[in-house]
């Protein structure tokens, strides 16, 4: 069978509708286990997105554990049989307290991997926390890119832990916690959101690149604190 890609609506949360989409295709055997996925290129132009949203989908479903990319080859299906496949149906989200359980989950996760970032980054994984910053900073800040920007910092900062759970785990989190950040912005003055937003992510880079763990620590704190707050969510913090 052939897979069917239509475009995707835009004021629908694109990462998260494309790779479903693209996970639909592959639980209806449409896209086989072994199969590549076309290019970034392709796929972008397929479903009228940029590359850089196409790539966060990807992310996702290498997350979920259905496809596994090789590095200057692309991403292929995985095998059945190999599929470690760690899943949360978005759906369940809209459950209010589902979502605060999620969250709440998110934030020792993050703070450690802050720390974590802090001891054991080099100098690769600071050059793309700052590309991650420069493109959250930039002429697409308002926007998706923005957001994708935003997944991408949080990513990058899970990987300079060095350690290969943390981006498992907290790519896969981030993802479904990233449509906080689509509410924040709905019901917030944007231009006070965002800048305030990219305010606590520079306060992030800024300790990991000091190497002070527990400046890190409590700058990702305080990141998640803030997230939760602009969309009215109460955590038990202690």
């Amino acid at each position: 069978m052939a897979a069917d890609f239509g475009q995707i609506r835009r004021s629908e949360h694109l990462p998260a509708r494309i790779a479903g989409q693209i996970g639909r295709e592959i639980a209806e055997g449409r896209i086989a286990p072994g199969d590549k996925l076309p290019t970034e290129h392709i796929l972008a132009k397929t479903f009228g997105v940029s590359r850089s949203v196409v790539r966060e989908a990807i992310a996702q479903l290498r997350n979920e554990g259905l496809v596994e990319t090789r590095q200057g080859v692309g991403a292929f299906v995985t095998e059945t049989s190999a599929r470690q496949s760690l899943r949360i149906e978005q759906g369940e989200l809209h459950d209010r307290e589902s979502f605060r359980s999620l969250f709440q989950l998110r934030m020792p996760l993050e703070i450690e991997a802050a720390g974590l970032a802090a001891l054991h980054h080099d100098a690769d994984d600071l050059q793309k926390l700052d590309e991650a910053l420069a493109q959250m900073t930039g002429a697409e800040k308002w926007t998706e890119q923005g957001i994708a920007a935003d997944l991408v910092f949080h990513r990058v900062l899970a990987a300079a832990t060095h350690n290969e759970y943390y981006p498992l785990f907290i790519g896969f989190i981030a993802e479904r916690i990233s449509l906080a950040i689509n509410a924040a912005r709905a019901t917030a003055v944007l231009e006070e959101i965002v800048e305030i937003t990219i305010a606590e992510h520079v306060a992030v880079r800024d300790a990991v690149a000091s190497r002070d763990p527990l400046k890190a620590r409590q700058a990702m704190r305080q990141h998640l604190l803030g997230a939760a707050a602009r969309i009215n969510l109460t955590l038990e913090i202690f």
